[in-house]
């Protein structure tokens, strides 16, 4: 099982793209989900994305086919993670997801593609599975997406969850640690340039690349 994507919640809009952008990350294609009530604006890397996701239609977020996600209290409410990780499969790896789950197929999702959504409480982010799945540089030429930032980065290779409650038990490819705050740190690369970037306050953001 491999990274996919994560989403942190944002504002309407996601003016916190700015700060990523000022950074040196060259935004892709952003995204409304129609029926799921919410939208995005996305950032491209060799083999995973991020996305920042808002509330965009309270009232489609808390239909009777989106209700059960969660994302409605995640995106307004206090007291969740802000976070969200998606895992695709990896090459050749048929074995069971590591969590208890519900299958939620929205309108917007093309043909043949499905998700598992983890029956997890709101205060661990949201984890949910995507088959199939892609590295975005393996993308058709149609579907391409902006890879080549002003900033070295090209593959995630570690992700870390940091939160105040208690953590997860979960054998995910993620680490997890305990802290003042809700945080997400990216690794990029082995962090073989040995450098640190803090998007706080802007966002619960650090890259290590």
């Amino acid at each position: 099982m491999l990274i996919d994507h994560f989403f942190i919640c944002v504002q309407p809009g996601a003016p916190e793209a700015a700060a990523l952008a000022d950074f040196g990350l060259v935004e892709g294609s952003a995204n409304r989900h129609p029926g799921q009530g919410t939208a995005n604006r996305r950032f491209f890397f060799a083999n995973a994305f991020l996305e920042l996701l808002w509330l965009d239609d309270a009232a489609e977020a808390q239909s009777e086919a989106t209700r059960p996600t969660k994302l409605f209290e995640r995106l307004s409410g206090e007291g969740a993670s802000p976070f969200g990780i998606c895992f695709r499969p990896a090459p050749g790896d048929d074995s069971p997801l590591p969590f208890a789950s519900w299958r939620y197929q929205p309108a917007y999702f093309p043909p043949g593609i499905a998700c598992d959504i983890a029956l997890a409480p709101l205060s661990e982010p949201m984890w949910f599975h995507l088959t199939p799945g892609g590295r975005p540089d393996a993308l058709p030429p149609e579907r391409a997406q902006p890879l080549a930032h002003r900033v070295p980065l090209r593959e995630v290779t570690a992700v870390t969850v940091i939160q105040p409650r208690s953590l997860p038990s979960l054998a995910l490819p993620v680490r997890f640690a305990q802290g003042d705050t809700d945080l997400l740190e990216i690794e990029f690369d082995g962090g073989m340039l040995g450098k640190v970037h803090d998007f706080r306050p802007t966002l619960p953001l650090v890259f290590k690349y």
